[in-house]
């Protein structure tokens, strides 16, 4: 019996094959990954750094420990060759976190409470502001020479009133936020006392001053005195506040007219024994009365509950249509009879490859009733976008060109991976084209697509563009400008977020609220139907 023969040359490896693709798994890393570690990690605690002073600035603390758990907890596992799987699964649920978690918890707590124009800031804040809109000169007011500035750009940066004290030649700074005396080595004064230069600031010459000149007279800088105002674009008085804060009486009391209103904690406001309200409020949490004013106020709920039913027609009809006609068109090219099938698939896909809200912009055009093309080809006098029902069919008509390319790319993946067996033995067992078509490819179809089928419902149902550059929801009713005949839930919600009449952004946050719920009630509703038929015809 011959000796086995001895094991070839070389390293001997022992141990279980668990122990080898551990220690492969454990490999030290090169010199360039640990470089680009070491960039990424010193990177995360710069931005660390640079977010941690204005939390501690706003005395966030649970903000302030939420940050410095997080970069520990990111040092700890990028600088160890453990727990591999979390290396990859913590990014993405970080930037999950930070951009649609937190999102949707923010605006759901916005839904709560009143705030919008007059009611953004907290209570000391609308005192402030109540006093500093009140300000008058009067007799005996000290005044200043007034230069303009900003601290960024002349056109759009935050205004700064630059003021000389004519007593002491002290200049001084002044926003918002109040005055600032600036160092007199850091400005420019001519003899008359008016600033021309000061380090860090720009200062704006008569003209650049003048298109801003509104803001320049609804700026007021709180002053211990009262209130500094301008007077022109070269002068400045301090004024007198008329209307000051009375802490026994928890009221702002009219030292001219001797009016009061008194703090109102449940609605954020001052309110006068009358119901009058002041302007200047503050944010407060409102409960469910958000909710309860789109479902029983009439001037809400009237237009919300139509605006709804539109909302879901033209989600409907437009993911419906485009998918028929572009359904339609796969199938026409799909035939093996067809020839030049690549040259049609490019122009059919070209409404695909041109940016949405440039077409829209041009569809708008065409629409138009004096000389848009469609009136002037066909011979028309419609007034598309005059008529709630033409504009209605307007914007459907233009989802439909820009939609049915998309739908036309996905049926025809799809019918690729329909086997033609499946046809031809239906033709074999006589049926006809149509049988064979809804029998076999239209089930087999929405198998395939009804997901991307129920995507595009969800996108249509919040497609702002659609509207926004087409019709911009309009036509209104002349006894209701704030809703449109083509108005979806998305435009009617930015238009209460954003209106000319001001923002309410806790009821614009409620209505976002009640179309995320539609559409995750439709959403779910229509993945189970999904899995049915993928359970029948599996």
């Amino acid at each position: 019996m011959q000796p086995p023969p001895p094991p070839p040359p070389g390293p001997v490896r022992s141990g279980p094959p668990e122990t080898t693709r551990t220690a492969r798994q454990h490999a030290p890393i090169t010199a360039t990954g640990l470089i680009v570690k070491v960039i990424l990690l010193g990177l995360v605690a710069g931005i660390a750094i640079w977010a941690a002073f204005p939390l501690i600035a706003a005395k966030l603390w649970v903000g302030l420990a939420v940050l410095v758990v997080t970069t520990i907890g990111l040092g700890y596992l990028y600088l160890t060759r453990r727990h591999i799987p979390a290396k990859y699964l913590v990014p993405g649920t970080i930037f999950l976190i930070a951009f649609q978690v937190f999102p949707v918890l923010y605006t759901a707590s916005t839904a709560f409470t009143n705030f919008g124009d007059g009611h953004r800031g907290s209570k000391d804040d609308a005192i402030v502001a109540i006093g500093s809109s009140s300000v008058k000169q009067v007799p005996g007011s000290a005044e200043y020479t007034l230069a303009i500035a900003t601290t960024g750009d002349p056109a759009t940066g935050p205004l700064v009133f630059l003021v000389t004290d004519p007593s002491t030649g002290t200049v001084s700074a002044g926003d918002t936020d109040g005055l600032r005396p600036l160092d007199a080595a850091d400005v420019t004064v001519t003899p008359a006392g008016k600033v021309t230069a000061a380090q860090g600031y720009t200062v704006l010459n008569f003209g650049q001053a003048s298109v801003r000149s509104q803001e320049i007279t609804d700026l007021v800088v709180p002053t211990p005195g009262g209130a500094l105002r301008s007077t022109g674009l070269s002068r400045a008085y301090e004024g007198k506040a008329i209307r000051a804060y009375d802490r026994s009486c928890d009221c702002i009391t009219d030292s001219e007219t001797g009016r009061t209103w008194t703090a109102d904690g449940t609605v954020g406001a001052f309110v006068a024994a009358d119901g009058e309200r002041l302007a200047q409020g503050w944010q407060v949490g409102v409960g469910l009365k958000n909710f309860a004013r789109v479902l029983t106020d009439p001037n809400i709920s009237g237009p919300f509950f139509g605006t709804l039913l539109w909302n879901f027609a033209f989600a409907i009809g437009s993911t419906g249509f485009t998918f028929g006609l572009g359904m339609a068109i796969a199938l026409a090219l799909h035939s093996p009879r067809m020839r030049g099938t690549n040259i049609y698939r490019v122009f059919l896909i070209l409404p695909y490859a041109m940016p949405s809200f440039a077409m829209l912009l041009v569809w708008r055009d065409m629409f138009n009733t004096d000389f848009g093309l469609i009136n002037n080809l066909f011979g028309l006098g419609v007034d598309w976008f005059g008529e709630a029902w033409s504009a209605r069919v307007a914007v459907l008509l233009v989802q439909l060109w820009l939609g049915y390319p998309y739908m036309f790319l996905v049926a025809t993946g799809a019918l690729q991976a329909i086997p033609r067996e499946l046809t031809e033995a239906t033709s074999v067992d006589g049926a006809s084209p149509w049988q064979s078509f809804r029998a076999v490819t239209l089930p087999l179809l929405l198998v395939a697509l009804s997901p991307l089928l129920i995507a595009s419902f969800a996108f249509n149902f919040n497609n702002i563009n659609a509207i926004w550059f087409t019709t911009e929801g309009g036509p209104f009713a002349p006894d209701n400008p704030t809703n449109g005949a083509t108005d979806l839930l998305i435009t009617y919600t930015y238009r209460l977020a954003f209106g000319a009449q001001g923002a309410e952004f806790g009821l614009a946050a409620a209505v976002s609220i009640f179309i995320f719920a539609i559409v995750a009630t439709v959403s779910a509703i229509s993945f189970r139907r999904t899995r049915q038929q993928e359970e029948v015809y599996s």
